[in-house]
């Protein structure tokens, strides 16, 4: 690892610790200036291609899978740490499927299912754009839904 500082390809670990989305965080000092950094180190699996609506195909992508559950959750009670942990059950389900591609629906899907779980709005929101409501009634007709499970 070089120094963020100096370039210097030799640094000494002062300290370890998981961090909060699965990985190890290392603490390191440089040898060279002495300057101190953090690395984060996380397992790298291979995750399959998704192949979108249009037929074409992409690489899973954590980041923008992270983007699109903060914007639904925008200015609700859902914790940082809640969808960092919705995104590493979404991509460590993809991996356990072992296959080369995967249709994106199946990544949509799952990531309706945890927000469900996590907050109606957020759901809502997403929901709206993921299954493509286009009119208030297929939208109060999905709210009407979550209110009849809530009340059962």
């Amino acid at each position: 690892m070089n120094c963020p500082f100096c370039q210097h390809p030799v640094s000494r670990v002062i300290d370890t610790t998981k961090d909060s989305r699965g990985g190890i965080r290392r603490r390191r000092e440089c040898a060279s200036c002495h300057q101190r950094f953090s690395t984060v180190e996380r397992v790298v699996l291979n995750t399959p291609m998704l192949v979108k609506r249009d037929g074409t195909r992409e690489e899973f992508n954590r980041d923008k899978l992270l983007q699109g559950l903060r914007i639904a959750c925008a200015k609700r009670p859902v914790s940082a740490s809640a969808l960092e942990q919705l995104v590493s059950n979404i991509e460590a389900e993809l991996q356990k499927k072992g296959r080369a591609e995967i249709n994106s629906r199946v990544v949509g899907d799952l990531a309706i299912k945890g927000l469900k779980e996590l907050d109606h709005i957020a759901y809502v929101r997403y929901a709206i754009v993921y299954l493509r409501m286009d009119d208030l009634h297929t939208v109060r007709d999905e709210i009407d839904h979550l209110l009849f499970e809530e009340n059962n």
